[in-house]
C-alpha cells in the first residue's frame, strides 16, 4: 500500500524557520510519481504550496511561498522536505503532502494519495 507521514509541524514565532518532511512508502523514488505539499488554514479551501518531480527533481512553488520555500527530495530516503523560512502568520493551516503518478507538476489537489497532515503555526 501506498503510504505517506507528514511530520515537523510546530510553533514558531514569525520570520522563523521549520522543515516539514514527508516520508513515503509503497513505491520508489525515481519513477513517474510527483509529490505535492499543499495546506489548509480554519475556514479557507485546500491551496497548493509546492511540487517535486521523484524522477527529475524539478519543482513549482505557489506565489505566496516562492522565495520563502524549497522543496527538496531524497530519493534513497524516500522522503521529500519542505524547508520553510520567514515564516508569516498567513502561513498558519495543516499541511498535507501527497502523491500522484502524473506527467507534470501540478498544485491542483486531485493527487491519488494523501498523508495525515502535520499542524503548523505560526505566531504574530
Amino acid at each position: 500500500d501506498v503510504q505517506l507521514q507528514a511530520s515537523g509541524g510546530g510553533l514558531v514565532q514569525a520570520g522563523g524557520s521549520l522543515r516539514l518532511s514527508c516520508a513515503a512508502s509503497g513505491f520508489t523514488f525515481g519513477g513517474h510519481y510527483v509529490i505535492g505539499w499543499f495546506r489548509q488554514a480554519p475556514g479557507k479551501e485546500r491551496e497548493g504550496v509546492s511540487t517535486i518531480s521523484t524522477s527529475d527533481g524539478m519543482t513549482h512553488y505557489a506565489d505566496s511561498v516562492k522565495g520563502r520555500f524549497t522543496v527538496s527530495n531524497d530519493n534513497a530516503k524516500n522522503t521529500v522536505y519542505l524547508q520553510m523560512t520567514s515564516l508569516k502568520p498567513e502561513d498558519t493551516a495543516v499541511y498535507y503532502c501527497a502523491a500522484d503518478p502524473k506527467d507534470l507538476l501540478s498544485l491542483v489537489d486531485d493527487y491519488e494519495y494523501w498523508g495525515q497532515g502535520t499542524q503548523v503555526t505560526v505566531s504574530s
